[in-house]
């Protein structure tokens, strides 16, 4: 008997620890998420420029970029299931600075995804513009922010406190509050990162890129380790015809109903086929067979004909004879219908 029960009872582990195992299994299987096979669609550089106005430094925007709670970048280049880390790197001449944002996609392997063009004009004037790398997002796609306040991280970069930022984290090595995630698709990423934009700000998109000095600082600190192995996958190559990330943008919101639909087109019928004058045709006007067939009638003295019209009034109205009624008839004087009688009319 005790052989008997332990049997069942290890027999009823086994069957629950196999139940268990699939459904850990299944759990597994389902969380992995195909990714955005269209790699511009993966940072949104107007989010972007929303963080960077409400960070303080450029050490909190680097957090910003990379918080797994908002879970503002999409990217995996390197395509190991896993959203790239994003370091930031700062170059300076003067009155420009040039932030850079870099993936970091391998051991000493780095690519630019977007740089900030922050630079100063005049005395209480400073212009920010993101530009989209050339290989992540093709050429000329800019956003040039406008905030609704001055952002605080102005005073970072013209106060007295000032110092160069040059992310200090690498393939490897990150900060304690990262731990990567897995990349999300292109709907879902877009319903997630809509709400960490800042909609009070506006967000202007140019072509034409305002700092020579941006430009002369970016060829000389510029990393393309992805596209340089991959490029066949640059935005030129990805989309063919298509100038950059605003064109695709604006080709995917065409709707598709602008075109006429051929159900919608009223076919003639078969009486509005004829071509017709446009003359109004009067209501007691009949063919000529009819009023020869009345004119035929009015021989006999039922009818009258003149000038063309039916008359109303009977012949023995005229002669002052009564005219015997039909079969089935009371016998009266036939004449003109009292007024009363006349229906009113509505």
């Amino acid at each position: 008997m005790r052989k008997i029960f332990g049997s069942l009872l290890f027999g009823s582990l086994l069957i629950m620890l196999f139940i268990t195992c699939n459904n850990l299994y299944a759990e597994d299987v389902t969380t992995v998420e195909a990714k955005n096979t269209e790699i511009s669609d993966n940072l949104d550089l107007e989010a972007v420029a929303s963080v960077f106005g409400e960070a303080k430094d450029l050490e909190e925007f680097e957090k910003k970029l990379n918080d797994p709670e908002t879970q503002l970048s999409n990217l995996d280049l390197n395509e190991d299931g896993e959203v790239d880390y994003l370091r930031v790197m700062e170059t300076s001449k003067g009155d420009t600075h040039l932030v850079t944002i870099q993936a970091v996609i391998g051991k000493d392997q780095y690519q630019d995804v977007a740089t900030i063009d922050v630079e100063k004009k005049g005395k209480d004037e400073t212009q920010v513009q993101v530009v989209g790398d050339v290989y992540m997002y093709g050429p000329g796609y800019i956003v040039e922010p406008v905030y609704v306040h001055p952002p605080v991280i102005f005073l970072f970069f013209w106060g007295p406190m000032y110092h160069p930022w040059h992310s200090p984290f690498y393939w490897g090595f990150y900060p304690p509050y990262y731990h990567p995630w897995r990349p999300f698709p292109r709907h879902r990423y877009r319903t997630n990162v809509n709400v960490h934009i800042n909609v009070n700000n506006s967000y202007n998109h140019t072509s034409v890129r305002k700092s020579k000095t941006s430009i002369q600082l970016q060829k000389k600190s510029r990393r393309n380790d992805f596209g340089a192995k991959n490029p066949d996958q640059s935005f030129a190559k990805r989309n063919e015809g298509v100038k950059n990330k605003q064109a695709l943008s604006q080709k995917r919101e065409i709707p598709k109903n602008n075109k006429p639909k051929a159900n919608n087109v009223k076919k003639p019928r078969a009486n509005e086929s004829k071509k017709t004058t446009g003359k109004q045709v009067q209501k007691d006007w009949k063919p000529a067979s009819e009023k020869a067939g009345l004119k035929s009638k009015a021989k006999d003295g039922r009818v009258s004909v003149p000038s063309g019209k039916i008359n109303s009034k009977p012949a023995s109205i005229k002669s002052g004879k009564s005219v015997k009624p039909r079969s089935g008839r009371t016998k009266q004087q036939i004449g003109r219908p009292s007024q009363r009688s006349r229906p009113k009319r509505r």
